[in-house]
């Protein structure tokens, strides 16, 4: 995720046949987006009479939100350079039998690289939605609709990760540190899936009450 790039080149890149930025920086482009509408919900709450006695909760909740948001900018950037990495040890020379062994050492090393950050994408996905919460049951009640576009955007991102921790857990040798990996994405997954989609609801009920 280069955010030098208007939106435009992003999506240029994004489409072209290049390999990256792929599913997984767009799993860390979603978080990235959660993050910023929560942090928009935080500010439309901030200095509003109305939430007075949130105020210095909106206050923490925004600067954790800009953390999360920082930290779904860098997993997006790790993405596209794992990739790359990978693609880099496909190219090694395989003409004697220890450039073969060298290069099939590289590209497990670098998949397993691969699988790691979208592991990671997720974890931040799982961080985030106890701050969703906040904003959803003490946010400006005018952005509620925001807040729940938050929530959605998360179970998103945690499924587009989930499904590229996969594909590459799917072409490493070592089936242990394989199913390690999928071992902790299924658990995040299970508790991530639940919690946004019952703050989805939620929010859906919230407002058709309103």
């Amino acid at each position: 995720m280069n955010l030098s790039q208007t939106l435009q080149e992003y999506f240029n890149e994004l489409s072209s046949n290049s390999p990256t930025p792929g599913g997984g920086n767009v799993a860390a482009m979603c978080g990235a987006l959660s993050s910023s509408l929560g942090i928009m919900v935080c500010n439309l709450t901030i200095g509003k009479k109305k939430y007075i006695d949130v105020e210095q909760e909106m206050i923490s909740t925004k600067d954790k939100l800009i953390q999360c948001q920082e930290k779904f900018f860098e997993l997006g950037i790790k993405d596209n350079e794992a990739f790359n990495k990978v693609i880099d040890a496909f190219k090694l020379p395989k003409d004697t039998d220890p450039e073969k062994e060298i290069r099939t050492m590289k590209i497990e090393e670098a998949t397993i690289g691969a699988a790691e950050v979208p592991s990671s994408v997720i974890a931040a996905c799982a961080d985030i939605l106890p701050l969703l919460k906040i904003i959803i049951v003490k946010g400006n009640k005018n952005s509620l609709s925001d807040a729940g576009v938050a929530a959605s955007l998360i179970g998103t991102s945690a499924k587009a990760a989930y499904l590229n921790v996969l594909i590459n857990c799917a072409s490493l040798n070592n089936q242990t540190i394989a199913n390690e990996l999928k071992k902790k994405a299924d658990i995040l997954m299970d508790e991530i899936s639940k919690l946004s989609e019952h703050l989805v609801i939620q929010v859906e009920k919230a407002v058709q009450a309103q």
